[in-house]
């Protein structure tokens, strides 16, 4: 697809294709809504907890992380399901390794938000 906008025009019509995206992925994919829970959760408790803004931030990286890794997994399983249907071992592979980066992010997660919580222990 050409994009035929220039300008301002091709960024706002940029913000609308991702807000769009957004929807799409919080009406039809469970698994974001449920990051996003989780997304809300430490959101607030980065703020109910004493922490410098570094920590802060290194803190919010491991919740953003989590966001990024589900889109780029639901993008991968929607263009494999929009290719076909039918069971193949390099599209097993394909939604697999997408699953494995969200697995990865989890991890950083955690161990993130153990280092800086570990400083209450």
């Amino acid at each position: 697809m050409k994009h035929e906008k220039k300008g301002i025009k091709r960024i706002l019509s940029a913000f609308k294709n991702s807000f769009d995206g957004f929807l799409f992925a919080f009406r039809e994919e469970e698994a974001f809504r449920q990051d996003l829970l989780f997304f809300v959760i430490g959101l607030v408790l980065m703020f109910v907890f004493d922490f410098s803004i570094i920590e802060r931030v290194i803190l919010f990286s491991g919740l953003f992380f989590i966001l990024f890794a589900e889109i780029v997994n639901s993008s991968i399983e929607a263009c494999i399901d929009r290719i076909s249907s039918d069971w193949h071992k390099l599209s097993k592979a394909t939604k697999d390794m997408g699953s494995l980066l969200v697995l990865f992010s989890f991890v950083y997660f955690f161990v993130v938000w153990i280092s800086i919580f570990s400083k209450f222990l």
